[in-house]
Formats: C-alpha cells, structure tokens, sequence
C-alpha cells in the first residue's frame, strides 16, 4: 500500500543541477499510523485507514479515543482511507508509514479542499467577459447578462453557469512529480501547486494516469 497523509507547508523553489529552476509544494508528509485494515470478506471492500497528526486525548471524543487505543496508538486527528486491491493489504494495524514510501521522480496525485472564496460572481467563478462600459451599460459591466432560453423551452436550463459558491471543495491534482523525499523531517516536495491553503490537510496517492 503507498499513500501518506500530509500538511501542506507552502511553495518554494529550489535549482537542479543544470541551474533550472523548479518551483515546488513543501509538504509535511507523515509520520502516519495504519489504524485500520478493512478487508473485502469482512467490510465489503478492501482500504487501508491511516491516522495523522498528534492531538490532546481531549479533543477527540471517547469513540474515536477507543478506536485507537486497539492498536496502542496515540490520539490522531485525522483519519483518512486509501482504498486498495486486496492483493496490496501489505500493512499491519498499527505499523508507522513515513515519507520514504515514496521515492524521488515517481509520479503522485494529491488531494485536497481548494481554498473558500464565498459567494463568487460570474466572471470570477466561470471566467465570463465584462460587457462595455459605455451606452449606458455603466452599472451592468460585471452583470452576466440574460440567461433566457427564448420562448421554447421559457425557463432556464439546469446547469447555467451562473454566480453562486466557489472552493471550498475537494480537488484532485494529478501527474505531480517527486522532487524531493526528505524522511529525517518527514517532508516531500512536489513539482507544481497543491490544492488548498498552508497548512490544510492533503492525501498523497500514486498517480492514477501517467501523462503522455
């Protein structure tokens, strides 16, 4: 099983050895604790639940608390599942995973919740034009303008883009590449941007489509 959960650190940039430089995501991947093995006889699929991030006992509740203490572990507060074939069932409850379980150059999607932006207009959430801002269209410049469909069919089609909720939701970013593996401090460095804010929470996963 390869997965790790992370607390993204912020951007940077560092050179290769030709003096190209590579802007990079710092994330503190790791140290995890398996928590929980879940297994396609009993649970009806097969996923790997790993635990991160050091807490007081008392910011968990007495469920969570005595799921963990099955496996003597510490009190974690995050919890996330890695779905996996049966055949990768390779860990053990309780065993720790670290940033080593990813090696530099392979390729890794990571997930995350993009950052909140609250109610967006049309041209900041769907990229629309603004329309002149002369012949007395002086407060209709950021406007979306009209959203009718004619007389046929006389209402509006679902799934108009229109102003409403941006971010805030879970993103995916596909095809990153490793740059740097450091297991000492338990971070890894990705070529490209990570989803969400500094210090959101991110899932790291083998890369599902290689690019071409």
């Amino acid at each position: 099983m390869k997965g790790i959960i992370g607390k993204k650190v912020g951007m940077t940039q560092i050179f290769d050895e030709s003096g190209n430089v590579i802007p990079v995501t710092v994330i503190e991947a790791g140290p995890c604790y398996v928590t929980q093995v879940r297994s396609a006889e009993r649970d009806g699929y097969a996923a790997v639940q790993l635990g991160f991030g050091e807490t007081k006992p008392q910011r968990l509740t007495q469920g969570q608390l005595g799921h963990l203490r099955r496996n003597n572990l510490p009190a974690l507060r995050y919890l996330r599942e890695f779905r996996v074939r049966n055949g990768e069932l390779d860990v053990a409850e309780g065993q720790q995973i670290k940033a080593d379980v990813f090696i530099v150059g392979e390729r890794v999607d990571v997930i995350g919740k993009s950052k909140g932006r609250g109610f967006a207009g049309t041209i900041k959430r769907h990229h629309f034009n603004r329309q002149p801002k002369t012949h007395g269209s002086s407060d209709r410049v950021r406007a979306p303008g009209s959203i009718g469909a004619g007389s046929t069919p006389g209402r509006v089609i679902k799934g108009m883009r229109m102003g409403g909720h941006m971010g805030d939701e879970r993103v995916t970013i596909q095809n990153l590449e490793v740059i740097v593996v450091d297991p000492e401090r338990n971070l890894i460095a990705v070529r490209g941007s990570v989803p969400g804010a500094n210090g959101g929470i991110v899932m790291i996963k083998p890369a599902r489509a290689r690019r071409r």
